[in-house]
């Protein structure tokens, strides 16, 4: 029944202290660099540029950016070390064969695999999805995993220097 005198509350019984920060899950923060726009938050799609950062964005979403001359941009922090469509790069990327995406989940009712990444490293085959650092080469923009350019030793792969590579998150 309580409140008879029998009982003597504690302090945190009484008090609340302050809330927990909630902390933001990583595993999910660099699925979505892989998946979303940096710029629009909108889902990629083909042509996809990435940035010296290595962030990715929409091609088309870079080229409104750079065509709206108006004072309020959304996100304009996220790009703003991009002045002309040079500062990015298109990237060749694989497509993941495994990947169906919106091909089989048209009406939105069926389970779509949030782990599966739409492309994949063209040597080893890793998906890029986060869990593994990629790296695109400026001079034509295609896409490798880093543990691809480790096992593959061919001069081809020493001449690549690191002022040519970019390196994704």
């Amino acid at each position: 029944m309580g409140c008879d005198g029998g009982t003597i509350p504690k302090r945190h019984e009484l008090v609340k202290g302050p809330k927990k920060v909630e902390k933001v899950d990583k595993n999910a923060e660099l699925a979505a660099r892989w998946k979303y726009c940096a710029l629009s938050q909108e889902k990629l799609k083909r042509p996809i540029v990435a940035c010296e950062l290595g962030r990715l964005y929409n091609k088309d979403a870079i080229i409104e950016y750079l065509l709206d001359k108006s004072a309020e941009r959304p996100n304009a922090e996220v790009v703003a070390h991009i002045r002309s469509i040079k500062d990015v790069k298109e990237l060749n990327l694989t497509d993941n064969p495994a990947w169906e995406g919106e091909r089989r989940n048209i009406k939105g009712d069926c389970y779509e695999d949030m782990h599966c990444a739409m492309f994949i490293c063209p040597v080893v085959g890793l998906e890029m999805n986060g869990k593994h650092k990629f790296l695109y080469l400026q001079t034509c923009g295609c896409v490798f995993s880093e543990r691809a350019l480790k096992e593959v030793k061919t001069e081809i792969c020493h001449k690549v220097s690191e002022q040519q590579c970019s390196r994704f998150a």
